[in-house]
């Protein structure tokens, strides 16, 4: 079979299965089974498929059909241009989060908090962006902090960083110029509506196994005790939640709080600045 044939057989399969984009997955997949860039396949399209990796292809499709997202069949996920590894101990870095990036680089910091780290893809890129920053990643799960650790080192900021396992804002006693999560922030009640994926993620990293708001209460509790004079707080947030987020950084005396927009024109992020 040669490759064009076989992405054409799996498209089919992957369409079947009700996927959003089978054709991009197929394409993502293929491109990482023959080991050649994804922007470099059509050159392939009439290569002949070999029988190993032919097998190898057509059984991550089979995984892809039952929903395993494409991130845990490759091993990895691009982000903000470079590439995390991901394991179902993490949650997924999308691209979502790139609007919590960028609101982060429009701001000075010499340092900075990573509460629930995960893969640690937001503070690895924050100190890959701004050369001279340095950073603390928390998380409560210990193999999250591992993986967040292998990180780091694959993207050379590991001398500028370290990882810890916690709760929030326990063990963590220095001030800092920036504080940035990802919390889990999905209610209970919308849980069963999640697309199949989600449910390869840790759950703990999904959901408060409430109204979605408990991350946000600890951690504006916590920022004004852990942010310099003039610090910023910055959080992504579910596209609903924006009122009540808003609300508790102004209970924790935040100036300047303010919602940052997707690229969807959805709201993602709030920040806020602790006063002088």
């Amino acid at each position: 079979m040669i490759v064009q044939a076989a992405l054409a057989m799996a498209v089919q399969i992957l369409k079947q299965a009700k996927l959003e984009d089978p054709v991009r997955d197929a394409r993502v997949l293929m491109a990482a089974c023959l080991d050649i860039p994804f922007g470099r396949l059509t050159l392939h399209a009439h290569d002949e498929f070999e029988d190993a990796p032919e097998a190898a292809f057509f059984a991550d499709i089979g995984q892809r059909a039952a929903r395993t997202p494409v991130s845990h069949l490759l091993g990895y996920r691009d982000f903000y241009g470079r590439r995390f590894q991901v394991t179902p101990d993490v949650l997924d870095p999308r691209g979502d989060t790139e609007t919590l990036i960028e609101a982060a680089l429009a701001v000075p910091f010499a340092d900075v908090l990573d509460l629930g780290t995960g893969s640690g893809c937001i503070l690895v890129t924050l100190l890959a962006e701004r050369g001279a920053v340095t950073g603390i990643g928390v998380d409560v799960s210990p193999r999250a902090v591992t993986v967040a650790e292998q990180n780091a080192l694959r993207l050379g900021v590991q001398d500028r960083c370290a990882f810890a396992v916690s709760d929030w804002f326990k063990g963590v006693g220095v001030p800092f110029d920036l504080i940035v999560s990802n919390p889990p922030y999905i209610a209970l009640d919308e849980m069963a509506g999640l697309a199949p994926e989600l449910g390869y993620e840790p759950r703990l990293a999904l959901t408060d196994e409430g109204d979605g708001l408990a991350a946000y209460r600890e951690i504006t509790a916590g920022a004004a005790g852990h942010l310099r004079q003039g610090g910023w707080l910055m959080v992504e947030i579910g596209p609903t939640q924006g009122g009540a987020v808003i609300a508790l950084f102004e209970v924790a005396g935040l100036e300047q709080v303010g919602i940052r927009v997707d690229l969807d024109g959805r709201d993602r992020v709030v920040v806020g600045k602790k006063p002088h």
